[in-house]
């Protein structure tokens, strides 16, 4: 043990196992990973000195040294996105230009690149199944993106700009949660409440309460509403007071766009280094370079599916708002001749519950998250053989509110496990939901004997807390996203390759990995699934059959809009990533406004700064890649189609069905092709029609 090093900092050094969250501190990140670098750069010359090209003398050493890093590393990455803090965002700028200059060495070392190369082209290659060969392919290409040809200035200019880039996104990311925690309306007059419903009265109390107003009450305030999705969204679709709609939905669409959380100039030196980067790799544009590794085969053919979208969804969007203005002048509203962005969440509320005679709130107490949870686990049961049991206490949380799983197989093996932290918490979990690697599976080889090690996956969600000892009553979005969420986590957990570098998620094309994600949440739709799990957390009554009925077909209620908001952002992102030249004569709000033109039936206000906020695409792995949503949607409904066509009643044939695919899309990580994953699904090519059919836009088409 080196002498500097205390008892607490070893735990982060362990590499090894569930991390042991109670015991690992802010200040503890400096010490051991800079302890830890200093041993992995060691380790690196070593295997560069005695590398051979055979998968054992390369991979497999390769792969020990990447998984003490990411086990480390990834705790700390984990921590910053469930409980941030000031001393642990110090901690973790420290330490992330020293992590990124590791990985700069060790994708652009030269003696592994070239072992790789030779293995190749050798004649071992043949004796490689399809996933080591994929991981061979992956390393050489990833290898050549991070700038292994580079020499003398051109490699040291690459490697600052990758430098930079970790740090302001960073930055980005950081910035986005202060100014949404910075912003809050405290609302103290019953009339500033009309129209709220009571799961937002007790959550806005709560929320004053947290923040010195100890004798808060739902009933009587005061009320603090904030920026923070469970908080924001309801108040948009359900207040009365149309100026206290602007002011919150002003404050939302401004966040991080000036003072010191300004992310303007972020994101115009983003995109320069992202240019300059692309040009040292002699790509014609970052899309281009970020294509590269993923399914679509270029540009041009992602524009094309986007239009093929586009040109279906604009003109339902298009009656969408007229639909709402009309619903607002009969009702004599005086904003129905002057309709605003504030208005169409609290519009399309108003006539969805007209419509379809019901409102998102009546639904709640339908969905208890432990409800909730045992009809998502008896649907996976159903379709994928798989049973799935709490182990609470068998693993150190990182809030008391986490919970901790088991994943079995049908004999009552464990194959897996995951950990879930389901609620909002706006002060220290950025927002949003997320499925991340905990630990992935693979076979390890220790003096001479192989072990398999198991999956473990973190599933994090943001929905609204028990509160008044009530459970968390979800709503049907929130469900959605669970079910979302839960299908990445059935990715990582049950797949059956056995190298880590195309376990799960790992290796597969960026493009394709919201496959399973999507695919879930068509069950939320199924009648034994919903009917299964909608029971009123009080009486126990199960959703009655009306509001199955309703919610069917509120199902694709304003889903033009919907679908036009997602085409937005992917265009808007390519085309900043694509042909938009920084410093050029266009600025990035200019080509926003552009693309929304054609993408927006209300145009953006001049005020709205969402740029400051798309963490996807300025600090997440989105850049160039936000239409994978829509890719990947193609690809999912497709999948769905093929137990719809057997039969969801047809509980032998679902079950047939959903081993073929547990077999492929959730076995085969990324160790074939996604394309040859799908067609072995689903015997062909994908196809766009059940995205349009399930969308209710097929007629429109």
């Amino acid at each position: 043990m080196n002498a500097n090093t205390t008892v607490t900092e070893k735990t982060l050094l362990i590499g090894k196992g569930l991390p042991p969250f109670e015991s690992i501190k802010p200040e503890d990140v400096v010490p051991a990973m800079t302890e830890l670098l200093t041993e992995l750069e060691q380790e690196l010359i070593n295997l560069e000195a005695t590398v051979k090209a055979t998968w054992n003398d390369l991979v497999e050493p390769l792969q020990k040294l990447e998984d003490r890093l990411t086990w480390s590393w990834g705790i700390v990455g984990h921590l910053m996105g469930v409980k941030n803090s000031p001393e642990l965002r110090k901690a973790y700028n420290e330490v992330q230009p020293k992590v990124v200059e590791f990985s700069n060495k060790l994708n652009q070392s030269q003696p592994l690149y070239q072992a790789f190369k030779n293995l190749s082209n050798s004649d071992r290659w043949e004796n490689l199944d399809s996933g080591q060969k994929r991981i061979v392919e992956a390393a050489i290409r990833n290898a050549e993106l991070s700038g292994v040809a580079l020499e003398g200035e051109k490699r040291e200019r690459f490697n600052s700009i990758q430098l930079e880039l970790a740090e302001l996104s960073t930055k980005f990311s950081n910035n986005v949660l202060d100014a949404t925690k910075a912003f809050s309306l405290t609302l103290t007059k019953k009339e500033e409440v009309d129209g709220l419903p009571p799961s937002l009265l007790s959550l806005a109390a709560q929320a004053a309460r947290d923040n010195g107003a100890e004798n808060a009450t739902p009933e009587n305030g005061p009320w603090r509403i904030t920026l923070d999705y469970p908080s924001f969204v309801p108040f948009m679709q359900h207040s009365k007071q149309r100026e206290l709609r602007e002011q919150l939905y002003k404050a939302f669409i401004s966040r991080a766009d000036s003072g010191d959380l300004n992310n303007y100039p972020l994101i115009e030196r983003i995109l320069e280094l992202r240019q300059q980067k692309t040009e040292i790799l002699g790509f014609n544009s970052y899309a281009e370079l970020s294509l590269a590794s993923k399914m679509a085969p270029g540009v041009e053919a992602v524009e094309k599916l986007l239009e093929e979208l586009r040109s279906v969804s604009y003109d339902a969007a298009v009656k969408d708002l007229e639909d709402l203005k009309a619903y607002a002048a009969r009702k004599n509203a005086p904003e129905a001749n002057d309709f605003k962005h504030w208005d169409t969440s609290f519009w399309s509320e108003r006539l969805r519950e007209e419509k379809f005679s019901f409102t998102a709130e009546e639904l709640r107490p339908y969905f208890p998250l432990p409800q909730v949870l045992d009809g998502l686990f008896s649907l996976v049961k159903r379709i994928f053989g798989i049973n799935i049991t709490a182990a609470d206490g068998e693993a150190p949380v990182w809030h008391e509110d986490v919970r901790y799983f088991q994943v079995s197989d049908e004999t009552n093996t464990p194959i897996a496990y995951f950990y879930l932290d389901a609620y909002s918490r706006p002060a220290e979990k950025r927002g949003g939901a997320w499925m991340d690697e905990c630990i992935t599976r693979a076979k390890i080889v220790e003096n001479g004997k192989s072990n398999l090690r198991l999956p473990v996956a973190y599933l994090q969600c943001n929905q609204t807390p028990p509160v008044d000892d009530k459970p968390s009553l979800m709503t049907f979005r929130e469900v959605e996203t669970l079910f979302h969420e839960f299908g990445h986590g059935l990715q990582h957990m049950l797949t059956t390759v056995d190298y880590a570098g195309a376990a799960g998620i790992n290796n597969i094309e960026w493009d394709a990995v919201e496959l399973p994600s999507q695919f879930m949440e068509n069950w939320c739709y199924d009648r034994s699934t919903l009917f299964g799990m909608a029971k009123h957390y009080e009486t126990g009554e199960t959703l009655p059959e009306h509001y199955y009925q309703k919610l069917l077909a509120a199902r694709n209620y304003m889903s033009g809009s919907a679908m036009l908001r997602q085409l937005h952002f992917a265009l808007v992102d390519i085309e900043l990533h694509d042909r938009y030249q920084p410093g050029g004569e266009e600025t990035v709000v200019d080509v926003r406004k552009r693309v929304a033109q054609t993408t927006t039936v209300l145009q953006p206000l001049p005020e709205d700064s969402f740029l400051c906020a798309f963490g996807h695409i300025f600090a997440g792995g989105y850049a160039a890649g936000y239409y994978s949503y829509k890719w990947a949607e193609v690809l999912s409904a497709d999948a769905f189609a093929a137990f719809e066509e057997v039969g969801l009643e047809n509980e032998q044939a679902i079950a047939t069905c959903g081993k073929q695919f547990r077999d492929t899309v959730l076995a085969l990580g990324g160790s074939l092709h996604p394309m040859e994953v799908f067609k072995t699904f689903r015997g062909r090519e994908p196809n766009t029609e059940p995205l349009l059919r399930h969308s209710g836009l097929v007629a429109a088409a």
